[in-house]
């Protein structure tokens, strides 16, 4: 009997490490700065939750009022990012990115996850409005993939977002979680299992995070911005988003020849990003 229990034991232990390895987020760590790109910028860092930092970059726009927040994906880093900052800079905006925890150059923390991604924004938030308060009198969040469900949530439980920019962001984790673990062909059964136990892992039930969801609480204009072609979260997810909240003050804007990572597709269209935030009432040069 001790052997039996010991092997089930085993079995749980290896069936939690394998589960905990295969979402860990790969990290990148920056090799250019905004330098590179001609922006004058402020390195920082800043605290957040568990004692953590992050490592960010703040683009000042002279005096502006104005502030983009950006927040990459998952395995990602500010670097990424800087195609799709530099037309807002450009515009007038003073610019803020980050690092999430165990990316780029951030601390490193025991999970990654779209809440700690929503922390960890929120935390940038309060640096910003600690340090540069005059900044802060119009605030844009835009996040990719993970990092869009996790402005989505920021901003649902927010009153200082003007506006919100979602980049290939999923309707719902189960989905996600659902689509990529049917491609190692698990049965149905261990599917809901390891949905149950990462669940359980993050301390959110799914549909407490799920974009589709987070929209319905957020006052704010919001932009979706969806690659056609996007293979890892099809069209039909930002399709879903939409129906499912029609009274949202959602907009969507659908990029042709766009996959899930085509951040030099979405700079493409930069104008229609900008127009956006003229008709929310950005002051945009």
């Amino acid at each position: 009997m001790l052997i039996i229990t010991g092997i089930i034991a085993g079995v749980v232990a290896l069936f939690m490490f394998g589960i905990h390895w295969g979402f860990r987020a790969p990290r990148q760590i920056e090799q250019v700065t905004p330098q590179n790109l001609g922006f004058a910028f402020e390195q920082i860092w800043i605290p957040s939750v568990a004692n953590k930092r992050l490592f960010g970059w703040f683009l000042p726009a002279g005096n502006a009022t104005q502030t983009l927040v950006i927040l990459h994906g998952w395995g990602s880093n500010a670097e990424l990012m800087l195609p799709i900052a530099a037309p807002f800079r450009q515009a007038g905006l003073n610019v803020l990115l980050f690092d999430a925890r165990n990316h780029g150059q951030s601390d490193a923390h025991s999970f990654s996850s779209l809440p700690r991604f929503a922390e960890d924004l929120e935390s940038a938030l309060a640096w910003l409005h600690a340090n540069h308060p005059a900044a802060c009198e119009k605030l844009v969040v835009l996040g990719h993939s993970v990092g869009a469900g996790a402005v989505l949530l920021a901003a649902s439980r927010r009153t200082d977002i003007a506006t919100v920019i979602s980049v290939s962001a999923f309707a719902h984790p189960e989905w996600v979680m659902r689509r990529y673990l049917q491609t190692v062909h698990l049965p149905n059964i261990l599917i809901r299992i390891i949905n149950r136990y990462v669940q359980w892992v993050i301390g959110h039930r799914f549909a407490a995070i799920a974009p589709l969801n987070s929209v319905c609480q957020i006052d704010c204009p919001i932009l979706l911005v969806h690659g056609v072609d996007d293979q890892v979260v099809p069209l039909t997810d930002a399709h879903a988003i939409v129906s499912h909240c029609p009274q949202a003050r959602l907009t969507l804007l659908e990029i042709p020849d766009a996959g899930h990572a085509s951040v030099d597709k979405i700079e493409e269209h930069a104008p229609a990003l900008l127009a956006f935030l003229r008709e929310a009432g950005f002051r945009l040069s």
